[in-house]
């Protein structure tokens, strides 16, 4: 049995939407990582993670995205042994300012350049892995 998270690579004005995970968070607390949540479960359901993400990003931030387009899909098993599978999508920013609205979950919200993540201790490899597709992907389509 698998978690599936959903995360949003979310992009305005060149710069990523980052959060730094509350240190409460059982998995990567107090590291740089993207919004998201996990899937809950819909019965027969369409757009599911789309849906998902949308909700995710607005209950943790406090801002809307549009426009998401598939960046990669991984899976990862945290350290309490639960087994995961993450799909990332990248977004626009659409409205809203982003503001830590759930202290339980984050710490704090900040946009970041690709180079600003990729060079940052707090950043983890996975995190410079998915900002990397997700500013590829950005580049194949401009």
């Amino acid at each position: 049995m698998f978690i599936v998270n959903v995360e949003g690579a979310i992009i305005s004005n060149g710069k990523w939407l980052v959060i730094k995970r509350s240190e409460k968070e059982e998995h990567a607390g107090g590291l740089l990582s993207l919004v998201g949540g996990k899937v809950e479960y819909e019965g027969n359901s369409n757009d599911i993670l789309e849906r998902t993400l949308q909700r995710e990003i607005f209950e943790g931030v406090g801002v809307t995205v549009s426009n998401l387009r598939y960046v990669n899909s991984s899976s990862f098993v945290t350290e309490s042994g639960m087994n995961v599978v993450d799909i990332v999508f990248l977004c626009d920013c659409q409205s809203g300012k982003p503001h830590a609205k759930s202290p339980d979950e984050v710490d704090e919200v900040t946009w970041m350049t690709t180079q600003e993540i990729i060079s940052n201790p707090k950043a983890p490899i996975y995190l410079k892995k998915n900002i990397n597709l997700a500013d590829s992907l950005l580049k194949i389509n401009t």
